[in-house]
């Protein structure tokens, strides 16, 4: 099963920030896609921002302008920078290894799967 280990979340007001980070194997990190999704209650788990096929950062129109996805490549870590929170940003958030957006068998021979998941980390955003 493949290691994802978030950390980062918690409780913050409407506009404030939070850092999200994301860290994995050296391995996953540099041949698996790699992005976060969200799940709100009630709600399906969806996409927040992933680097994309041509290795740059893709947003879901809901954060765009807001969020920002980066790496550092020596320490295997993704991380989500979130700034002017809404309270509809409100989730739990998990990193995702994807072998469907790169690496294909090699990367799911690592996770074991099409996909991998993080535990996940809640983010709380009040009025």
């Amino acid at each position: 099963q493949a290691q994802l280990e978030e950390s980062g979340g918690g409780s913050v007001e409407v506009g404030g920030s939070l850092k999200l980070s994301c860290a994995t194997s050296g391995y996953i990190f540099t041949h698996c896609g790699m992005g976060w999704y969200r799940q709100a209650s009630g709600k399906e788990r969806e996409l927040v921002s992933a680097i994309g096929s041509d290795g740059t950062p893709q947003y879901a129109d809901s954060v765009k302008g807001r969020f920002t996805l980066s790496q550092d490549v020596s320490k295997n870590t993704l991380y989500l920078q979130m700034d002017s929170l809404k309270t509809e940003d409100t989730a739990v958030y998990y990193c995702a290894a994807d072998s469907r957006t790169r690496g294909g068998n090699r990367c799911a021979a690592q996770i074991q799967a099409l996909v991998a998941w993080g535990q996940g980390t809640l983010v709380t955003v009040s009025s």
